[in-house]
């Protein structure tokens, strides 16, 4: 043997430890595909939903990737507020396409504070739900984030681990087999 082959370190990898897809059921199959046709997919709607209180820098980040986002020809979908991840994604999405922006509100422009009633000037494209008008604002966020989560095919949420109403919505998005990317603030 050659002095170089003597020093060659040889690496074994044990192939009975690799991770598995073992399913009988179709579904799972069919799933794991559907996400994955998802992510090689060049244009897409990807919803992007999160905490309202977020420091600025968090808040910039949001806006460029909304901005990248709609850039690469993806339309973004997110809901109305006056500060946090959901301004934050309008304003990207606004600078980079407003026709590439769905805004869909718990319940009407009306009820919403007039700094956001401000903020939606000039979104061509924003869903209002009157039919909520008598319900908690707690109460049609929920619902709203579901009808976020069923529009799109990949969902980017911003949240702390005590979000418990943003946790309920990662598990809708990833019960309805959405790609999802969830981002911890704290």
């Amino acid at each position: 043997m050659s002095e170089d082959k003597k020093n060659e370190q040889q690496i074994m990898v044990p192939l009975d430890d690799l991770d598995k897809v073992e399913s009988t059921d179709e579904h799972t199959l069919d799933a794991l595909a559907m996400e994955l046709a998802t992510i090689q997919q060049s244009a897409k709607k990807v919803a992007i939903i999160g905490s309202r209180n977020l420091p600025i820098t968090h808040q910039q980040i949001i806006e460029i990737l909304s901005y990248a986002l709609v850039i690469q020809g993806n339309t973004v979908i997110t809901s109305g507020g006056s500060s946090g991840t959901n301004a934050a994604t309008i304003r990207g999405a606004m600078k980079a396409n407003p026709d590439k922006l769905r805004v869909i509100l718990p319940q009407t422009i009306g009820q919403q504070p007039s700094d956001v009633q401000d903020q939606l000037i000039g979104v061509p494209n924003i869903i209002e739900h009157p039919d909520r008008s008598m319900m908690t604002l707690a109460d049609a966020s929920r619902i709203c984030n579901r009808e976020i989560i069923d529009e799109c095919q990949q969902l980017i949420c911003f949240l702390s681990h005590t979000s418990n109403t943003l946790h309920k919505a990662i598990q809708h998005a990833e019960d309805s087999h959405k790609v999802v990317t969830a981002f911890y603030l704290d």
